[in-house]
Order: structure tokens, then sequence, then C-alpha cells
């Protein structure tokens, strides 16, 4: 690659003839000149002395100044190199620091919604824990005579609360999935635009780089504004993305909390039948007694009379 560039760039700087070409032919043209000069003035035979200084010191200045073109040209070649050099890093530079940032935004973004999370959990766990505490006392102070019964409720309460535990575990598994998912699509997009942009810009360059200083300056700010569009559009689309993702995780862990209150009221209304069924065998059974108590006087009474 190093040297397709390097024959590209000597052939847009000296044309069709390379430097070592020219070089070949003015070596090959000096020798003639030089040596028909001195085969004419071996032939006619005249001042051969000062001809032959006046050859020497000719080619002598030839090559000084061949000497120093060669120079020039290869100064001039370095500072384009500098330049190209110079200028792709700080295009680079410019990038990577574009991207560090976009990377630490998405860090602390996605730690936030971590502990987000917990927190709204933490929350459940404490709203559960109260409401299972004073259901606990409750049914202590009114069923105090009914341990196996209580036992009994205490135990499905606590399958049908981990069963919904279970759900809602699920449920939040598939949703992080999904979240990963959309974060993956987006990446390999946003890698896919930056490929895209980037070899369309080399390209760009490759093709205009003969053009003046100031049409190079004028394109190069309308490539960083369309960089700067395509950025802000992609964080637009991503801001509303996220803004969807949590509606949609509102709605869910919503919906999850109305299960459970329908579950727990379920439950209680439930508690509050067996309380009741309980309190009329109590009543049911008080009844049987006094019939019996009754029954008892009336047959006492019989058999004295009898």
């Amino acid at each position: 690659l190093a040297r397709k560039f390097f024959h590209l760039w000597a052939k847009m700087t000296f044309g069709q003839v390379l430097p070592s070409t020219a070089r070949c032919f003015y070596d090959q043209k000096i020798l003639q000149k030089t040596f028909g000069e001195w085969k004419e003035q071996w032939a006619v035979g005249r001042e051969e002395l000062s001809l032959r200084a006046d050859n020497h010191y000719r080619h002598f200045l030839l090559n000084l100044v061949f000497k120093a073109w060669r120079a020039y040209v290869c100064q001039q070649q370095g500072k384009r190199n500098k330049c190209y050099v110079a200028e792709s890093h700080a295009k680079k530079q410019t990038l990577l620091r574009t991207w560090q940032h976009w990377l630490v935004y998405v860090d602390v973004q996605r730690t936030k919604r971590g502990m987000q999370s917990v927190a709204l959990a933490f929350r459940e766990r404490s709203c559960l824990r109260i409401s299972w505490a004073v259901w606990r006392r409750q049914c202590y102070q009114k069923c105090s005579g009914h341990k196996m019964n209580i036992l009994a409720l205490q135990h499905w309460a606590q399958s049908l609360q981990f069963r919904a535990w279970l759900q809602w575990r699920e449920l939040y598994l598939h949703t992080q999935d999904e979240r990963q998912k959309d974060t993956r699509a987006v990446t390999h997009h946003q890698h896919w635009e930056l490929r895209r942009c980037v070899g369309a810009w080399l390209g760009y360059l490759n093709l205009h780089r003969v053009k003046k200083r100031q049409n190079e300056l004028a394109q190069e700010f309308h490539r960083s504004r369309t960089l700067q569009r395509c950025f802000s559009d992609w964080q637009l689309s991503w801001e509303c993305r996220r803004r969807m993702h949590a509606h949609r995780r509102d709605l869910d862990k919503q919906a999850a909390r109305i299960a459970l209150w329908r579950v727990f009221a379920r439950w209680r209304h439930y508690v509050v039948l067996c309380v009741e069924e309980a309190q009329q065998c109590e009543l049911a059974e008080k009844h049987y007694q006094c019939h019996l108590l009754v029954l008892q006087k009336y047959w006492n009474r019989w058999k004295s009379h009898l």
C-alpha cells in the first residue's frame, strides 16, 4: 500500500515521467553531448585544453544545479508528507475523543438504570414486608385459638407470593434480554454508519486532493457539520428509544404491582371468609351444647318424676 500510494504521489507530482527516468535521460544526454563535443574537438583539433575545461566546468555546474533541484524536491515532499500525517492524526484524535465521551455517557446511563431498578425492587420488598407484618399482627390478635388454620393459610400465602415473584423475575429477565438486544443493534448500526462515513470521507479526500487549500477547508467544515448532524440525529433517536423502554418498564412494573395487589386482596377475602366460618362453627357448637344441657335438664326432671 505504501509503494502504491508513493507511485500515485510521484505520478501526481512529477507527471508520467519519474525522477529516476528523468535523471537517466539527463545523464545520457549529458554523456552524448560531452562525447559529441569531445569527438568534434578531437576531429577539428582546436583548442582542446580550453574546450575540455569549459565542458568540465559546464558539467560541474549542471551537476550542482541538479543536486540542488533534487534536494528541493525532497524537502517539499517531506513537508507534504508531514502535513498529511499531522492532519490525519488530528482527525483521528478528534474522532477518538468523541467516541470516549460517548462511552462514558453510556456507562453513566447504564449505572443509573441499574440503581433505579434496585431502588424500586427494595421499595416493593419493603412495602410487602410492612403489609405482611400488619396482617400477621391482626391475624394473631383475632385468631389466637386457631393456630393450625393460620399456619396452613400462611403457607398458602407464601406459595402464592413465591409464584408471583417467579413470574416477575421471568418478566424482568425477558425485558433485560430485549434491552440488551436493542443496545447491541444500536451499537452495530452506529459502527456501520461510522465506517461508512469514514470510507466516504477517505474517498472524497483522495479524489479532491489536488484542489486549492480554501476548497479543502470548506469541504472539511462541511464534513464536520454533516458528522455532527448525524451524531445529533442518532442521539435524539437513542434518547427516544430510551424513553420508550423506560415507559415500557414502568408499565410492566405497574402491572406486576396491580397483579400482586389483586392476589393479596383475594387472599385477604379468603381469610375473612375462613374467620367467619370458624365463628359460625363456634356459634353452632355453643348452640348444640345449650341444646344438650336443656335435654339433660328435662331428662333429669323426667327421671325424678318417674
